[in-house]
């Protein structure tokens, strides 16, 4: 992989029990966990963590699969690359850090990972901030004709391998510059720095992080699906404060209220728009400090 970081930050892997994850640290305070989503790394936050870590102790791990992090096969079930497991990931690198809770905020694969750890470990949650999804069943749900062509990929990605990894292997930079500027409210790469566009492109041509990349769908289409609908029938909440900031031209604007939708799952929920494409931390960056210095610091 491509070495990359986040200006100011120390980069190290920690051993978080089941894998290793690559995880950038930097600041002093109460503890943040920024969670990047697909088909990020690490670098989604750069523009975003080190704002951040004038005030609390940021700590930005590249998912299991991504970045630098370990990738392990998949299972034929789809539970090495479910929420679940990658929440036990974060769980273990709270241990490793000596941290007993932090405040954890996610983006798009990384938010479903952080609202999944505050419903299996609550008591290591102190704040939940989601950025641009709103729960995985309730997006099955909310399908019509063109919310599908609007997240094909939910569907492509998640076919049994290796179909996807072949045809995104045939031109996997190609196909990575296609779904950022096609997310994005610019229609163009010209919201992603060159260091970022380093790293994410050199992560789709490694083919065991595409693998992992195409996994974490297929546990999305099927182990996560039946989890969030069994805790939703159990009538399982979030107990902590969470914040919802999604783009006005992003997914979630498309399933009606997505608001509402988390008010479902929470108990308190607060949240806003913004002017942005899915990408909110790059497209967006003076929106999301301004939405999560304040919440953060309540905490």
């Amino acid at each position: 992989m491509l070495a990359s970081g986040i200006s100011g930050f120390d980069v190290a892997r920690i051993d978080c029990g089941e894998v290793t994850l690559s995880v950038h640290q930097g600041g002093e305070g109460p503890p943040v966990v920024l969670l990047h989503g697909f088909p990020q790394t690490h670098m989604a936050w750069e523009h975003v963590a080190p704002p951040l870590a004038r005030s609390f102790r940021v700590i930005v791990p590249d998912l299991r699969g991504y970045g630098g992090s370990d990738a392990p096969p998949d299972d034929p079930g789809h539970s090495v690359y479910a929420k679940r497991a990658m929440a036990r990931d974060v769980v273990g690198l709270l241990d490793a850090l000596g941290l007993e809770r932090a405040a954890v905020v996610g983006h798009d694969r990384g938010a479903r990972v952080a609202y999944r750890l505050a419903l299996d470990h609550p008591q290591r949650v102190s704040r939940l901030g989601i950025l641009e999804v709103v729960p995985t069943g309730d997006f099955w749900a909310a399908w019509s004709a063109d919310l599908a062509l609007k997240a094909y990929h939910w569907t492509f990605l998640a076919q049994p391998a290796p179909m996807p990894e072949r045809l995104i292997g045939a031109d996997p930079v190609g196909w990575l510059d296609q779904t950022l500027s096609s997310w994005s409210g610019a229609g163009s790469l010209a919201p992603f720095s060159p260091e970022a566009l380093a790293s994410y492109r050199a992560q789709i041509a490694d083919p065991a992080r595409l693998t992992a990349m195409c996994a974490d769908y297929r546990a999305g289409a099927t182990t996560d699906r039946r989890l969030d609908e069994a805790d939703r029938a159990a009538r399982r909440r979030i107990g902590v404060p969470l914040y919802f900031l999604w783009a006005e031209r992003g997914f979630p604007a498309q399933t009606g209220d997505p608001l509402e939708l988390w008010r479902h799952w929470a108990d308190t929920v607060t949240g806003s728009a913004c002017v942005s494409g899915h990408f909110v931390m790059e497209e967006a960056p003076e929106t999301v400090l301004a939405a999560l210095g304040p919440f953060l610091s309540d905490g």
